[in-house]
């Protein structure tokens, strides 16, 4: 099981060419194992649309039905445990999706799958890219 940074949620549902091999593999048995989101991540992609930044072809609220319906991935509730967690992180960086993300993973001590180079130098948390 792994927790799924934004941009892999996105891509592995959307364009699975822009996952790495490695990436590519990990993903492969979410279908019948199944995988972990931040509720933060679906803020995240909607305020890029909202802001025009990222066209995914429908809203939001559709993508986020979207991922229930595939039933294998478990949109994980930012919760206050969460938040301070995220509070408590010996990390200088400043992006409260980030921050939120690495907690979610911790909180449920799995892996994060994200290309992000500074999610990945974190030394609190496993990646996989």
């Amino acid at each position: 099981m792994i927790v799924l940074d934004t941009h892999a949620l996105l891509w592995w549902t959307l364009d699975p060419s822009q996952l790495s091999r490695k990436a590519k593999s990990t993903c492969s048995p979410i279908e019948e194992q199944g995988a972990y989101i931040s509720s933060i991540s679906i803020w995240e992609l909607g305020v890029k649309i909202r802001n025009k930044k990222l066209d995914i072809g429908m809203s939001i609220r559709e993508y986020a039905e979207k991922i229930r319906r595939l039933g294998s991935i478990e949109i994980v509730p930012v919760t206050e445990s969460i938040w301070i967690r995220n509070l408590e992180l010996e990390w200088d960086h400043r992006d409260p999706a980030d921050r939120t993300i690495v907690a979610t993973a911790l909180t449920l001590d799995l892996p994060i799958l994200s290309k992000d180079k500074i999610i990945r130098t974190f030394k609190g948390v496993k990646s996989i890219w």
